[in-house]
């Protein structure tokens, strides 16, 4: 049987050692079924909705095999990972939170999993309370940590020791910097006030492109990210320490848009402009397993210190799957069209939100030294989102689409 790295490059390598396949049934993306319960006549029938990760695209004609995840066959009967703290084991953590951007949807949801666990904590948020970014969520539901017993503040973090008022803390997770500039006042004052661990919101963006996805830790980044070089300085500083690279990520709270990128384009029926073939996989995980990936550093100090820790989830998606998967969550049917960025004259990174490539990370560090576990799942997360999504009424937002309106008249593509 042909693998499915054919589909993803001539050069591409996927090993069925390390990728343990399970079969999504398409049409109903919860069920997942062993190799051993589907017939061969599953994958030999153009009509089959059961698709393999090990299993070529190229056998079966109907584009209704996807979306596809692929999944590890260890996760399909996994348990809840759940963390919970002894007395003696609570932590003083500090939080530095980014004031925009996806990643202070972490920082919350962190802290709320802190919080559950037994543990202090204080979220030192970016810049003014008073500023219009706090308007926005995750920071509008602030008082679902300061009513678990948590703090918020808000001020400089070049100033963090005057900020924190002298208090002390064991653990800071630095969810701002993403340059040496920005993160070493943290760093310094950290060493210098006796923190004992110290973390550090990276990203996956700074591995170099591959042709043999999924990306893992210690594959080769590229040198002159600027969050090497924060990655490095911590390493050198402190003798606990733990990096995080975090992908696409969605949950409630999130102010920056990833599947609402689709589900405006569903609700108004209109079509979808995938950049390439639609079959580039990507990784987009649920803040709260990222949250979990975090206080199981915490809690288990030792095991974490001196790793990278792709702070992702254990499935990838193609282009095409997330759009479908965005379709079924709403309940609305869903055209695709593929367009070459190049030749349609418009810049690919401002037309989709996600990277037109090959960008898909495996938290194998994650499952290997500290035991954790997914407890997510994206089909039904989506089902969430779109429920979040209408009750704040984005539906019936009036909105431009002017880029897409760009690329649909290049390909004679009709909008209703």
């Amino acid at each position: 049987m042909a693998t499915f790295v054919a589909a993803l490059s001539s050069n591409s390598l996927i090993s069925s050692s390390l990728l343990q396949q399970s079969y999504i049934n398409a049409n109903n993306p919860s069920q997942t079924l062993p190799p051993s319960s589907l017939s061969s006549s599953c994958f030999s029938s153009s009509k089959s909705s059961f698709f393999s990760p090990l299993m070529s695209p190229s056998l079966s004609s109907n584009r209704a095999v996807f979306p596809l995840m692929f999944r590890n066959s260890s996760n399909v009967c996994s348990s809840s990972f759940s963390i919970n703290a002894s007395a003696s084991d609570k932590k003083r953590v500090l939080i530095v939170n980014t004031n925009s951007g996806g990643h202070a949807v972490i920082g919350f949801y962190f802290a709320k999993e802190l919080l559950s666990s037994g543990h202090q904590v204080t979220v030192l948020t970016v810049g003014d309370e008073s500023s219009d970014k706090m308007k926005k969520p995750p920071f509008t539901r602030f008082s679902e940590i300061t009513s678990a017993g948590g703090k918020t503040i808000w001020g400089n973090p070049a100033d963090i020791g005057s900020v924190v008022g002298g208090e002390t803390f064991d653990v800071v997770l630095d969810n701002n910097g993403k340059d040496l500039e920005a993160v070493s006042p943290v760093i310094d004052w950290a060493k210098s006030s006796g923190v004992e661990q110290f973390l550090f919101i990276s990203s996956a963006g700074i591995y170099n492109p591959t042709d043999e996805p999924p990306h893992v830790e210690g594959d080769a980044v590229k040198a002159s990210a600027s969050h090497v070089a924060v990655e490095e300085s911590i390493a050198k500083t402190f003798s606990n320490w733990a990096a995080f690279r975090p992908q696409y990520m969605i949950g409630s709270g999130n102010n920056k848009d990833c599947e609402e990128w689709f589900f405006d384009r569903i609700v108004r029926d209109r079509p979808i402009p995938i950049p390439g073939s639609g079959m580039q996989l990507t990784n987009i995980t649920h803040v709260r397993d990222l949250s979990s990936m975090l206080t199981a550093a915490v809690e288990n100090p030792s095991a974490a210190s001196g790793n990278i820790f792709n702070c992702v989830s254990d499935r990838a998606v193609t282009l095409d799957g997330m759009a479908k998967l965005c379709s079924q969550a709403a309940g609305r049917p869903v055209k695709i069209v593929h367009y070459d960025p190049k030749a349609v004259g418009v810049d690919a990174k401002k037309a989709f939100p996600f990277r037109n490539m090959h960008f898909y990370a495996e938290p194998r560090a994650a499952k290997d030294i500290l035991g954790w576990q997914a407890t997510t799942y994206l089909p039904e997360d989506l089902k969430e989102r779109y429920e979040e999504y209408v009750k704040i009424g984005r539906d019936k937002k009036d909105m431009k689409f002017e880029l897409d309106d760009k690329i649909l008249e290049s390909l004679n593509v009709l909008v209703a």
